[in-house]
């Protein structure tokens, strides 16, 4: 399927409802060029925020997030109204669309504990309530997909038993990008790609390869925040994906639109 685009932010690149309609402007002009879209979202600056409110403080062991039943109550439910505004924005931008939770088109599983290090030593961390996707079903989404209706994700998902996980945003849409057969999945961040030189925008490198992005970071040009971004399309990547872009959802010109252009050279396509 050579129209079909995967979709994923985060609250670092799109907050608020001016960005959310721009957005979703964007993916009305998409559809009505002929492309189906998917989107994926997350919500971490909210949920931290609303940990704060209840008093609750985001748990973490050797700098490694921890998600306990609280913790997950809290991303349930912020997540969950933020689909809700989603969904509203892009029913204003007369696009037809969905909301739904992970679990309703993936399987997941509980993550295995990490080793962290701590004082100078390493240390074993129990994640907690935290999921990565064992396998999705692709079949609903198509079926949406054929109806002309864009799936609005976010990332809850659950275990075999009926078990409520907390999904990382990028591991939620790395699984179901790779399930679809998507020209594209698209990560929609807050820089405009990767750049050879941080304060250039024009030093924005059209396309790499994992090989080039791995030669970034050992060199430093790839740094700091960038590291976590660039590792979030390696994962797509590395599920089956076979092409991730990197765009700027800051830009208010353009965030996704110019991608179905031939010969696009908009943000940093990157490849395995």
């Amino acid at each position: 399927m050579d129209n079909l685009y995967v979709l994923k932010f985060g609250g670092n690149a799109i907050r608020g409802k001016e960005a959310m309609m721009r957005l979703a402007g964007e993916i009305a002009q998409m559809t009505k060029e002929g492309a189906k879209v998917v989107l994926v979202h997350g919500g971490g600056p909210e949920i931290s925020e609303e940990m704060e409110r209840r008093g609750l403080k985001p748990k973490k062991i050797a700098g490694v997030r921890v998600t306990d039943a609280d913790g997950l109550e809290v991303a349930e439910k912020v997540l969950s109204n933020l689909n809700r505004d989603v969904v509203g924005c892009l029913t204003d931008a007369g696009v037809q669309a969905i909301g739904m939770p992970g679990y309703h088109c993936t399987l997941c599983v509980r993550k295995a504990p990490v080793e962290a290090e701590e004082d100078g030593r390493r240390i074993t961390v129990d994640l907690g309530l935290v999921g990565e996707v064992s396998e999705c079903d692709p079949n609903a989404l198509l079926d949406l997909l054929d109806q002309g209706i864009v799936p609005v994700i976010y990332p809850i998902g659950k275990d075999k038993d009926g078990m409520k996980l907390n999904v990382n945003a990028d591991t939620m849409v790395a699984g179901i990008a790779a399930a679809l057969p998507c020209r594209e999945m698209i990560a929609i961040t807050d820089v405009p790609g990767i750049l050879m030189d941080v304060s250039d925008p024009s030093s924005k490198l059209d396309r790499v390869d994992l090989k080039k992005v791995d030669e970034l970071i050992a060199s430093g040009v790839i740094s700091g925040g960038m590291i976590p971004k660039v590792e979030a399309c390696r994962k797509a990547l590395l599920a089956g994906v076979s092409t991730v872009r990197m765009v700027n959802g800051t830009d208010p010109d353009c965030i996704v639109a110019d991608v179905m252009k031939e010969g696009s050279l908009h943000g940093t396509l990157i490849t395995k």
